[in-house]
């Protein structure tokens, strides 16, 4: 019971509210009343305009020193030979080899970003250096299967000779499924040595 009068309060307003909306004619070429009217025309500043709210009178600040962008994470390596061999001893795939998703992921960037010069087996024969693009060299040699996976990730990040680093087109993590991919490829091209190896001659 104590439940009604209340809900006949509610109906009351109710109908005293459909009553005025009924009743009362809204001006629809006047503006609203406004609720704290500063915090709908704020004084904006333009990026590159003066402001007095900063001791140097600039808008634009400089980010603070050690500031790091959003979604980028630093590598502590510099762009030398030598870092690229530290990088080798230091660096681990955070992927397994079975890592299948990792695998799909590095066919995709691989394609999009190394396959016009290395080439769709990685032999270093893609479709720029069959145009008269200096070769890199073959993915699937001796020296580039002997490299530790942190090299590899140097090498992508940084660039080498002529290929130029790729550290602002690829992320981090896509590098290192690149480097799975590229693992596979090594992989595939040295069961079909082995197995062009056994077959019996003719």
């Amino acid at each position: 019971m104590r439940g009604k009068p209340l809900n006949l309060v509610l109906l009351a307003g109710l109908i005293l509210a459909g009553v005025l909306n009924w009743t009362v004619e809204w001006n629809t070429s006047e503006p609203n009343f406004e609720f704290l009217p500063e915090m709908v025309r704020s004084v904006p500043f333009n990026s590159f305009s003066a402001n007095p709210n900063f001791s140097d009178g600039k808008t634009l600040q400089r980010p603070p020193e050690g500031a790091i962008p959003r979604g980028f994470a630093p590598i502590h390596y510099g762009p030398t030979p030598e870092e690229a061999v530290r990088a080798g001893e230091e660096l681990r795939s955070p992927f397994p080899a079975d890592d299948k998703e990792a695998l799909e992921r590095g066919v995709s960037i691989y394609m999009s970003f190394c396959a016009h010069c290395h080439g769709g087996s990685g032999a270093g024969d893609g479709a720029v250096v069959r145009r008269g693009y200096p070769g890199p060299p073959s993915l699937l040699a001796e020296q580039t299967q002997t490299r530790p996976d942190g090299q590899l990730f140097h090498i992508i990040s940084y660039g080498q000779g002529n290929m130029p680093g790729h550290a602002a087109q690829i992320s981090q993590e896509d590098r290192w499924k690149v480097i799975s991919y590229i693992r596979s490829l090594q992989q595939k091209n040295q069961v079909t040595q082995q197995s062009t190896a056994v077959q019996p001659e003719s």
